[in-house]
């Protein structure tokens, strides 16, 4: 093994600079911006249907030299002056025109990104890193389980919309209510079910829709993440009860009730390797 003295300065990723291009409300608590610009000229997907990118979001009124350097940044300034990160999932990604299309969770000025997509304008600046990415459809599956909140939405259909032909679908959304729909289907038009949450706890109802779920026979391809509770049970009910093999499943808690973004991000990795080894054992 190399001494660690020896080994090159990691090196940071890839910074892109975009602009937004337009917006537009597609329901009372999602709305979608557009990015586009020259500065996406070096930006590149690699075939998922969950790819994410991280947006940059300096603190409120703090600006950085040109250009900008996220290595420069941490070593000059205070870590109070740092910029936040958000994760968001790459809705669609137009490489002929450099367009970049994301879909924001918006709830009143809760979080950082709702608010500043609910009142982005054309030419404010965004800087990203990524993308990133691990899921889309597996064309030799018998059939696809597609399962998550709000959160999951843009990545569920963006699967939605590269399933092979001829596959079966069986996908759930839970949203807060009717008015938070959208219009998606595969190719050979099977559509979400939708499942509205009125009052209930998060998740409960996907809960309830997956567990009432006749699987099909066969192999399946999964993908199921949403609200971090919500998912735990999702992933006792597939990897134990219904022994769904963990090739055949992307799963992940996107969020946790009661905890920020920066709170939960800083225990997830170990959060979801505990529920791993806890399910695992009881098999």
């Amino acid at each position: 093994m190399a001494d660690r003295a020896e080994r090159p300065p990691r090196k940071s990723p890839k910074v892109h600079e975009a602009k937004v291009v337009r917006t537009e409300r597609l329901t009372p608590h999602m709305v979608r911006v557009v990015l586009g610009g020259e500065g996406l000229a070096a930006f590149e997907l690699a075939g998922f249907t969950d790819h994410y990118v991280k947006l940059i979001f300096p603190p409120q009124g703090v600006t950085y030299p040109e250009p900008f350097d996220m290595d420069r940044i941490r070593e000059e300034l205070p870590r109070d002056q740092w910029p936040a990160n958000r994760t968001y999932t790459v809705r669609s990604w137009d490489a002929a025109h450099r367009e970049l299309t994301i879909d924001f969770v918006v709830h009143g000025d809760e979080g950082l990104a709702g608010p500043w997509a609910a009142l982005a304008r054309v030419g404010d600046t965004m800087r990203l890193l990524g993308p990133g990415g691990g899921y889309a459809p597996a064309p030799e599956a018998d059939w696809h389980l597609l399962a998550g909140d709000e959160s999951a939405l843009p990545a569920i259909a963006a699967a939605m919309e590269r399933m092979p032909a001829g596959a079966v679908v069986h996908a759930f959304v839970e949203v807060a209510g009717p008015d938070d729909e959208q219009k998606t289907a595969t190719p050979d038009g099977t559509e979400i079910t939708w499942l509205h949450r009125g009052e209930r706890p998060v998740g409960e109802a996907l809960v309830e829709a997956v567990t009432a779920l006749d699987f099909p026979e066969g192999r399946v391809c999964a993908f199921v993440h949403g609200e971090a509770a919500c998912v735990r049970e999702l992933r006792r009910l597939l990897r134990m009860e219904r022994q769904v093999p963990k090739d055949q499943l992307s799963i992940s808690g996107y969020w946790r009730l009661g905890q920020t973004d920066e709170a939960w991000r800083a225990v997830k990795r170990e959060w979801n390797e505990q529920v791993e080894r806890e399910q695992e054992g009881a098999a």
